[in-house]
């Protein structure tokens, strides 16, 4: 049974300038190759994006094609780096075109199309804000209807105050964070096994039909 990994790469950096974030998610990577699982990474700052909260913001907008492998993907995993304390600009943002997910391509069940995809966040940077930025990110991603699994993150940001980053710092020798990054992924490629055999029944239609009866 085979499963994909997508990231979504919101470093402020544009190809092919070095990026922390992308080596971060190479690490996480080498885990997801060890387990059989395919993977795909996208910086999203090379995408022409359009600020919005719809599938497609018109002429010029890129976005419809990261949209379209996010619904190729079994999960989907938010890479940011901290700033001022928080995600990234890109990182809100995706999370803002994001809200086209309710409206557009639903399942049989009715279900939006990330219902039985499971998601998670990496944060890293060389400031405080590391479980803000997390919080903020997986909050989203389970409103937009992904499942998450057990601890789905993992991420470095060193010493406060200005410093070292990830590639700098060495962070890819860091107990703590590559401890994490091991539960990370070897949780969400389980969780996205389990929803691939047995997805969510439940029918949203029926459910919101009898909402509306409950609520008279």
């Amino acid at each position: 049974m085979a499963l994909k990994a997508l990231f979504l790469n919101c470093t402020l950096k544009k190809s092919p300038e070095v990026s922390n974030t992308r080596a971060f998610i190479d690490k996480s990577i080498t885990i997801f190759k060890e387990l059989d699982v395919e993977t795909e990474v996208i910086r999203v700052i090379d995408y022409t994006i359009k600020f919005g909260n719809s599938t497609d913001m018109g002429s010029g907008d890129q976005w419809p094609a990261i949209h379209n492998k996010i619904k190729q993907a079994d999960i989907v995993i938010i890479a940011t780096p901290v700033w001022r304390g928080d995600r990234g600009s890109i990182a809100k943002m995706v999370s803002e075109r994001m809200d086209g997910l309710f409206s557009d391509d639903h399942n049989q069940n009715d279900q939006y199309m990330t219902y039985n995809k499971v998601a998670g966040a990496l944060v890293d940077g060389n400031e405080d804000g590391a479980k803000k930025a997390i919080s903020s990110i997986l909050f989203d991603l389970s409103e937009h209807g992904f499942t998450l699994a057990v601890n789905p993150f993992s991420y470095y940001v060193g010493e406060a105050g200005p410093g070292p980053s990830y590639i700098e710092a060495e962070g890819d020798k860091h107990e703590f964070t590559n401890n994490m990054l091991l539960i990370m992924v070897h949780n969400m490629v389980h969780l996205a096994k389990l929803l691939k055999d047995n997805p969510y029944p439940i029918k949203l239609s029926q459910v919101n039909q009898k909402a509306k009866i409950m609520s008279k």
